[in-house]
């Protein structure tokens, strides 16, 4: 169930920023925000396989920190930004893994105070790993930690959260069936540390002891039958009904939330993506309906989609705009949510804001940068794979090629052939030869119809288009980013 969450009126909110974070939360007022999470790179010294290109430029999503000292150096302005925003109410995730969570912690106790730690979270993001294969000698590394720090206040935002009992537990524990076929378990009523303890000292069903519970309180208890002496027992307990148990509390460690494999249905083929069942629980528990959730390296935009979901405001912040086109996407498909400047300032929509709309910033950006925005402007699909790509960069998947059901037997493996190939060239005049690549590619992925965006063509080009047409009877459709920009791309995608 989605909730309809109301603007902010403190500060923008449904806003995703392209750009360097510690630019934008700079900007931001302190103290304005109730729950921040983040994940940014980890220091592994590892070149994560993003979905758009396995081998081709990964500038956006690499590891870039030789150390280290270079990685807490980075990332020390940016968490001291992030505590000066949050609220003294507020909460703190840092999402990490073992290569650097010691030293983040003692970054973030500095910062936060250490007295405002509540706790390491162990998330058991996997049941094998690789690392740990035969002839490795260190045990399988399986886990995440997420430090959790407050803002200050002792009267912070917390909301219990419960998980279903084991079967074990219901077993070993509610052991006893009233005459109602129903499960309970007897629990202690007695008041350890007596008077000290603020406890009172009175008669209960004809034993005096000191009691959890004032007089006025177990008279309730035993007017609804809760309060009787066990049968093997000389003193009165409290009968725990298991149909009216909340569950276990929620602990530290976290080994039932799966990870995002390549099977997940929310998987994005992204390398770092979490579950949304992670970030809804930290959601859930650390902030309340139409609270402020920031995500300052958001990624593919899973804090924010779990945010809009649960009728929370959010304001999410990226440096790559190919993820922030691939968010704002997910957020339009997911969440159902309209990207429009006028929409968003009725309190209704989202926007996207410092992406690089113009045709010399694009010029500027990476490749495979160039080469996404292109893809996922056209509503495309970039290719996983850019390398051996056969001169394919994306795919459409026309409206027709999505069943109204879905699964294998409403012939999913049939309708997926359905679809048009797009080739990018980040260059300022395409020329005959590119034309000519990709309808060899056309031809070889049997195709009728494509897809070429550029800043411009030349004069052989077009006239190559044209005839290839009149030969083959295949359709390319030759954009420029000129038309990208200025929304004139309807009318050639019919």
């Amino acid at each position: 169930m989605r909730h309809a969450a109301k603007s902010s009126r403190l500060l923008d909110t449904r806003v995703i920023y392209c750009g360097d974070n510690l630019d934008q939360l700079q900007k931001l007022p302190a103290a304005c925000i109730d729950l921040i999470y983040i994940d940014p790179p980890f220091n592994s010294n590892r070149n994560y396989e993003v979905f758009w290109g396995e081998t081709k430029e990964k500038r956006a999503f690499e590891d870039r920190h030789a150390s280290t000292q270079a990685y807490i150096e980075f990332m020390r302005p940016r968490c001291i930004e992030l505590a000066r925003v949050l609220k003294k109410t507020g909460s703190f995730y840092y999402h990490c893994d073992w290569h650097a969570s010691h030293y983040v912690k003692v970054m973030l106790d500095q910062l936060f105070d250490e007295d405002n730690f509540q706790n390491e979270i162990v998330w058991k993001r996997s049941t094998a790993h690789t690392d740990a294969r035969q002839g490795s000698k260190h045990f399988g590394r399986l886990h995440d930690v997420l430090l959790f720090y407050t803002g200050g206040s002792d009267d912070y935002t917390w909301n219990q959260l419960y998980l279903p009992l084991s079967d074990e537990y219901v077993t070993s524990h509610y052991t006893n069936v009233d005459s109602d076929g129903r499960r309970f378990r007897w629990d202690n009523l007695t008041g350890p540390g007596g008077a000290a303890k603020g406890n009172a000292f009175f008669e209960v069903l004809g034993v005096k002891r000191y009691w959890r519970y004032s007089p006025k309180n177990m008279a309730e208890l035993i007017k609804q039958g809760l309060v009787a002496i066990p049968p093997k027992g000389k003193i009165p307990a409290l009968k725990r009904y298991l149909d009216k148990s909340k569950g276990a509390a929620l602990q530290s460690v976290w080994d039932d939330l799966a990870p995002i494999n390549s099977q997940a249905k929310e998987s994005l083929g992204y390398p770092t993506q979490k579950p949304l069942t992670l970030l809804e629980r930290i959601i859930n528990a650390s902030s309340n309906p139409n609270d402020i959730v920031l995500d300052a390296f958001c990624g593919c935009g899973t804090a924010l989609v779990a945010a809009q979901n649960l009728g929370r405001q959010w304001i999410g912040i990226d440096q790559s705009p190919t993820a922030c086109r691939v968010m704002a996407k997910r957020l339009r498909d997911v969440c159902k949510l309209r990207e429009d400047e006028s929409y968003w300032r009725q309190g209704k929509g989202f926007v996207v804001r410092d992406l690089p709309w113009t045709e010399t910033q694009l010029r500027a950006i990476p490749p495979f940068e160039f080469e996404n925005w292109a893809v996922i402007a056209l509503g495309g699909i970039p290719n996983k794979v850019q390398v051996g790509d056969m001169g394919i960069d994306g795919r459409i998947y026309p409206l027709s090629a999505v069943p109204k059901k879905s699964g294998k037997a409403a012939g999913e493996l049939d309708f997926m052939d359905d679809w048009y190939p797009i080739q990018v060239k980040q260059q300022d005049k395409v020329g005959r030869p590119d034309i000519d690549q990709f309808e060899a590619a056309m031809l070889r992925a049997k195709r009728k119809k494509g897809f070429f965006v550029a800043f411009d063509y030349s004069a052989d080009a077009l006239k190559e288009v044209d005839a290839f047409f009149r030969r083959e009877h295949i359709v390319i459709v030759p954009f420029t980013v000129k038309e990208i920009l200025d929304e004139r791309i309807a009318q050639k995608l019919a």
